[in-house]
């Protein structure tokens, strides 16, 4: 509801990351007074630069576990509406630093919802954890938000560990425990979309492999099935849950806002790694792939899949683009990045058609 964040203080943590960058961009499209904080980008090209983002906010760069930092800007900022998106959030990074990745996941988030804690003038805060944070026992069917949650991988489980901690910060701190800002937790699936450059991520290193000099796309799991969604899907859902926890009443919240929501398309939109990269292959025009196994790496699931009946029957919401036009909206980005057009404008076009498609 455009209407509803107009003029609204909102402060969105990981703004430099792919998913933080989209929806600090889309905040500020619709009007609203946004901050942000978050590690300088540490990729080149990144959507953060290209989308200016510090012409559009008060946006600083700092770790999210620096609380002399993040204090300041709550008091700078004295947002509404708190997206906590800030992350280490890549499975395989995960191995090879697993200190940091529970310091910035737990820690990270525990920092945040003490600040919000503080601040009397937040009213709702969104904390994204992963589809990830289930015990992942690759059954067939989705998974729903009271499953056992686990972790194989470091990333799992400090996603894991952050709804814990969460849970626990809003039982003791918030709601009839004192301070009345509502808290829930979105569980979304593997995102994919333009702009993202992560090391190590799927889509990236597919378009990072069409439009190299080479244009070979190497893959080591072309069988791994996942829950593919375009970027507009989760961040319109955070939006829209944002919206509902700012509307609920003071009391204990009956219809369940601030509970852990499963974010994801149809089950019948997962798909294979190999079916995504012979796709995206298509439609940039170029590519071509090679597999290449390593036996001795890092464990990843095989098979994950999410229920989202709860956030159909009590969110009202449901995903809007299928895998065609997920994939169709993100080699137009990165086509377009290639030719040099002006991206602000494209990225706010893309905004504009889905949520028009929304109306």
């Amino acid at each position: 509801m455009p209407s509803f964040w107009a003029g609204r203080r909102v402060l969105v943590t990981g703004h430099t990351g792919f998913k933080g960058a989209w929806l600090s961009f889309w905040l500020a499209e619709l009007g609203v007074e946004v901050s942000g904080l978050a590690l300088a980008p540490d990729t080149k090209p990144n959507l953060h630069d290209i989308l200016a983002l510090p012409k559009r906010g008060r946006f600083v760069h700092a770790d999210i576990n620096d609380r002399t930092a993040l204090d300041a800007l709550f008091e700078a900022a004295r947002p509404e509406v708190v997206f906590h998106l800030a992350a280490q959030a890549l499975v395989r990074r995960s191995y090879a630093t697993p200190v940091e990745t529970f310091a910035t996941n737990v820690l990270g988030t525990t920092s945040v919802l003490d600040a919000v804690r503080r601040c009397h003038h937040t009213r709702a805060v969104v904390v994204v954890t992963s589809d990830k944070v289930y015990e992942n026992l690759n059954w067939p069917w989705g998974y729903r938000e009271t499953d056992l949650l686990g972790g194989h991988d470091p990333y799992s489980a400090s996603k894991a560990c952050a709804e814990i901690a969460t849970s626990s910060m809003r039982r003791a701190f918030f709601g009839p425990a004192g301070h009345p800002a509502r808290i829930a937790t979105a569980r979304a699936g593997n995102v994919i979309g333009g702009g993202d450059w992560a090391s190590d991520r799927l889509v990236p290193d597919i378009v990072r492999g069409c439009l190299g000099p080479e244009g070979v796309v190497r893959l080591r799991n072309p069988g791994a099935i996942r829950p593919w969604q375009h970027v507009l899907e989760p961040l319109g859902a955070y939006l829209l849950l944002a919206e509902r926890l700012c509307s609920a009443p003071d009391a204990v919240d009956e219809a369940g806002n601030d509970e852990a929501w499963n974010i994801g398309p149809d089950a019948s939109e997962n798909r294979p790694v190999s079916e995504i990269a012979d796709a995206l292959i298509a439609a940039l025009g170029r590519g071509r792939i090679e597999l290449t196994p390593q036996p001795g790496a890092p464990h990843e699931a095989h098979l994950l899949t999410l229920d989202c009946a709860k956030a159909r029957a009590g969110l009202g919401w449901r995903p809007r683009l299928d895998f065609a036009a997920t994939v169709a909206l993100t080699a137009t980005w990165y086509s377009a990045w290639a030719r040099g057009e002006d991206m602000a404008s494209l990225t706010g076009a893309q905004i504009a058609a889905f949520t028009e498609a929304e109306a």
